[in-house]
């Protein structure tokens, strides 16, 4: 009897080892979800958004494994992301907190803003106004924003919010270095990325983790948590559910 309550211990814990390490590859190697907790992407990723992040997109780093072993040092299958590819990544300032953003900018070109207009190797970006019932938001706030929908030199479009007071105006001219990517968040006004090069600044080629592909689930943190039912018919966004992300 003992004999066999030690066997069944023995399996099961060899069950869940490899089911870990099962779970660790598929993570490492294909998908990751990823939880949004800020309002800096909206109006197209929204806080309660919960994606999932394909990790073969760019190639692998050290940063597509937990904890970021120093397995190697370059990306292994490297590919570049695309202007207006929506990345997660590493922040430069520590190596460890993962942040989503628009990448902007590739290695050697330039970006700044004039007028509160984004400018790339000095041509503007082509926007048109449109309308939009989103409400952004930017902490506890609501700004008053204008959304515009951008198209980048390759044909990119997405959509951006600026607010309608205190905006962003004008920047010195930012020039990426060698083998990094100019990031900006789609709530202009709300967004801490490469404009800030102190706390996250040019993003090394290595850093990329991946690239968002889909929202596989939504709850509006405000009306509840997932975990009071009770206002799922308020909280829940199942218009969001496998929504895919361009």
């Amino acid at each position: 009897m003992k004999k066999n309550l030690f066997n069944i211990i023995v399996e099961n814990i060899k069950t869940i080892f490899y089911a870990l390490i099962i779970a660790t590859l598929i993570r490492s190697l294909f998908f990751q979800p990823f939880y949004i907790p800020s309002s800096s992407m909206e109006p197209t990723l929204l806080i309660g958004d919960r994606i999932f992040v394909s990790k073969y997109t760019y190639g692998y780093s050290k940063h597509s494994f937990p904890f970021s072993p120093p397995l190697f040092e370059k990306r292994l299958f490297n590919k570049k992301p695309k202007y207006g590819d929506l990345v997660v990544f590493k922040t430069p300032a520590d190596n460890r907190t993962d942040y989503i953003k628009r990448v902007i900018g590739m290695p050697n070109d330039t970006i700044q803003f004039i007028d509160g207009k984004l400018f790339l190797n000095n041509n503007e970006i082509q926007r048109n106004k449109i309308n939009s019932k989103h409400k952004i938001r930017c902490g506890p706030l609501r700004p008053e924003v204008n959304f515009y929908e951008e198209t980048l030199p390759d044909g990119k479009k997405y959509i951006a919010a600026y607010f309608k007071k205190g905006t962003y105006m004008n920047s010195d001219k930012f020039l990426v270095p060698a083998n990094h990517y100019f990031f900006l968040g789609d709530n202009r006004d709300c967004s801490k990325d490469s404009r800030y090069l102190s706390s996250v600044g040019y993003v090394s080629n290595e850093n990329l983790v991946g690239n968002a592909k889909i929202i596989f689930f939504s709850n509006d943190t405000i009306s509840g948590g997932i975990l009071k039912f009770w206002n799922w018919g308020q909280s829940l966004r199942v218009e969001r559910f496998f929504k895919t992300l361009k």
